[in-house]
C-alpha cells in the first residue's frame, strides 16, 4: 500500500514499531528512523545509491534489522503543490520498494525539510561542506518526525 494519505498509512501499520523516512535524491537517500514508540525521529546515514537492485536491498535489510512496519518517504513537490519530474522518480522508487518488501509507504509532502535541515545545521557553525554529509539525513530526520508530531498514534 502505497498513499499520500497520513490517516491512510496509520491505519495500515501496527501499533507500534519503527518507522523508517526516506530523503531521496539522485545520488544519496537520506534514512532515519524512530523509536518503536513513535516518540523522536532520529538521523542514520545518507546512504550512497548504487543501483535500484542494491538499493532496495539494503533498505530492505535495514528495515528488517529493525523490526519496520511502515516508510515515510519525502515527496518533492513544487512550492505551489504540483508535482515534478522528481516526484515520478520517488513514486517509482516507493513502487519497487513496495514490491520488494511489502511495507505500508506514505508518501510525504517534503518541501521545507531541506530548507530546515540546513537552516539548523548552518546554525551550528558547521563548514558547508560538512553540512552537505548531513543534509540528507537530517531532512528524512525532519519528514519522519513531521508524521509522528501530526499523527496520535495509538
Amino acid at each position: 500500500m502505497i498513499t499520500i494519505n497520513t490517516k491512510e498509512f496509520i491505519e495500515n501499520v501496527t501499533n507500534s514499531g519503527a518507522l523508517l523516512g526516506l530523503d531521496m535524491g539522485k545520488a544519496r537517500i537520506g534514512i532515519a528512523l524512530c523509536d518503536s514508540n513513535r516518540i523522536i525521529a532520529s538521523p542514520i546515514e545518507a546512504y550512497i545509491r548504487r543501483n535500484m537492485s542494491k538499493d532496495l536491498g539494503y533498505l530492505g535489510k535495514l528495515s528488517s534489522d529493525n523490526e519496520v512496519v511502515g516508510i515515510v518517504i519525502g515527496l518533492p513537490l513544487e512550492l505551489d503543490g504540483s508535482e515534478n519530474e522528481n516526484c515520478e522518480s520517488v513514486r517509482h522508487f516507493a513502487n519497487k520498494l513496495n514490491k520488494k518488501i511489502g511495507l505500508p509507504i506514505l508518501l510525504k509532502d517534503e518541501r521545507m525539510s531541506t530548507v530546515a535541515a540546513t537552516r539548523a545545521l548552518s546554525e551550528t557553525g558547521m563548514t558547508r561542506k560538512k553540512r552537505q554529509s548531513l543534509d540528507d539525513k537530517v531532512a528524512a530526520s525532519i519528514i519522519l518526525q513531521s508524521v509522528i508530531e501530526t499523527v496520535k498514534f495509538s
